[in-house]
């Protein structure tokens, strides 16, 4: 099964996805913040996926997902951005900084299992 980063600020959030994950016999690690969440991957933490909100504090999921794209140690690790920001705009700017793919809140939790399945099989 998949190691899996998730990051939102929102814990509530967080939790729900990782619930949904889990049953599905996936590790999930969570991040309320994208600069702890950075530094853990920095730090050698390996990851399958990582999911990431774009609306948050401090750093937004773009310039993350930008970060991660760059890097050569995670420039292979798919991201997925869930997020309330849904127009057609904000998928394209999404996927042009490196996103795998986009998901829109609120969402179906199938959307979110088929995604990892596609990405981590």
């Amino acid at each position: 099964m998949a190691r899996l980063l998730i990051v939102d600020d929102e814990p509530e959030m967080c939790e729900v996805i990782a619930q949904i994950l889990r049953t599905d016999g996936h590790e999930t690690v969570i991040a309320t913040r994208v600069d702890d969440a950075l530094t853990r991957v920095k730090n050698g933490e390996a990851f399958d996926l990582y999911i990431l909100d774009v609306v948050m504090p401090v750093m937004d999921g773009f310039a993350a997902c930008r970060q991660l794209v760059k890097d050569p140690e995670t420039c292979a690790i798919p991201i997925v951005l869930v997020t309330t920001k849904s127009n057609e705009s904000d998928v394209y700017w999404g996927k042009k900084q490196g996103a795998a793919d986009y998901v829109a809140k609120p969402w179906d939790p199938r959307r979110i299992q088929d995604l990892i399945r596609r990405y981590c099989a």
